[in-house]
């Protein structure tokens, strides 16, 4: 039975950062903070997630009937206006001060979130990196990628090309066949140092910024590989023209079609701290 809302554990509290995931952040454009959530917290967060995507999930074609996106993972996007258990943890101030503090900003705004499922014997994710998808105009912005299960490399873990942000936006490609080709190439040709977690505990989560090149892994184990991701951008961002029909797709979800040139601050995109 899903914990009530009272219940749940608030995620208001700020978490004093290590000098060492900021400097890694800033030369890396990715780091790995530990115990983000604690056991109890993320044991009463992981029901409440785990039900809404549930509820919300659309994909009901079995795994073999789906193209390279769609059998990456399922995803269910934007929890926090359907499910007032999840927007708890989505607007946790907690988790919005790492991600202004490893970006150097004062505050953030939420661009949105989703849960990420990697499905048993579900595929690959291709290399690619964010923010193609984003009409955003800065590199200030950040992805938290929480697991809600402990998580091992045979599940699909999140690996990184170092230091890959810096060439900002490298290719036009959306997340596919082609864009794993091509940018797995480029980072073979520019020598970016590939780096991922052996194993990471339900509550830890990586960071990474909206130009860094990631990937994962297919699922080879038999169980779901639960995440929640959350991304922020930085306050005082503006909407940019878009360069693609997934930004044009993003500008009415996201940003509920504001005016190209404006303050990114919808309804949808909240100031968290």
């Amino acid at each position: 039975m899903n914990k009530q809302p009272a219940d749940l554990p608030l995620l208001d509290d700020f978490k004093e950062l290590p000098v060492e995931n900021i400097r890694e952040f800033q030369e890396k454009g990715h780091t790995l903070v530990k115990q983000v959530l604690s056991k109890e917290e993320i044991a009463g967060y992981r029901p409440v997630i785990v039900g809404a995507a549930e509820k919300y999930n659309t994909e009901t074609r079995k795994l073999q009937d789906r193209d390279t996106y769609g059998k990456a993972f399922l995803q269910i996007m934007n929890l926090w206006r359907n499910d007032e258990d999840a927007k708890k943890f989505v607007l946790g101030k907690r988790m919005a001060k790492i991600a202004a503090d490893l970006m150097g900003v004062e505050n953030v705004r939420l661009y949105h979130d989703q849960a990420l499922f990697k499905e048993a014997g579900g595929g690959p994710t291709p290399w690619h990196q964010d923010q193609y998808y984003w009409p955003i105009d800065t590199n200030n912005t950040i992805t938290m990628w929480m697991p809600l299960v402990d998580i091992d490399i045979e599940m699909g873990m999140l690996t990184f090309a170092s230091g890959s942000y810096k060439e900002g936006s490298i290719f036009n490609y959306e997340i596919s066949d082609e864009s794993d080709d091509a940018f797995d190439n480029y980072v073979k040709d520019h020598h970016f140092p590939i780096s991922r977690a052996k194993t990471m505990n339900a509550g830890d989560a990586t960071w990474h910024r909206g130009f860094t090149i990631h990937h994962a892994n297919g699922n080879n184990s038999s169980k779901m590989r639960e995440v929640m991701t959350i991304i922020y951008v930085a306050d005082g961002a503006r909407i940019t023209p878009y360069k693609n029909n997934w930004q044009k797709n993003d500008h009415h979800k996201w940003l509920m079609g504001k005016p190209v040139g404006e303050l990114i601050d919808s309804e949808l995109n909240p100031k968290l701290l």
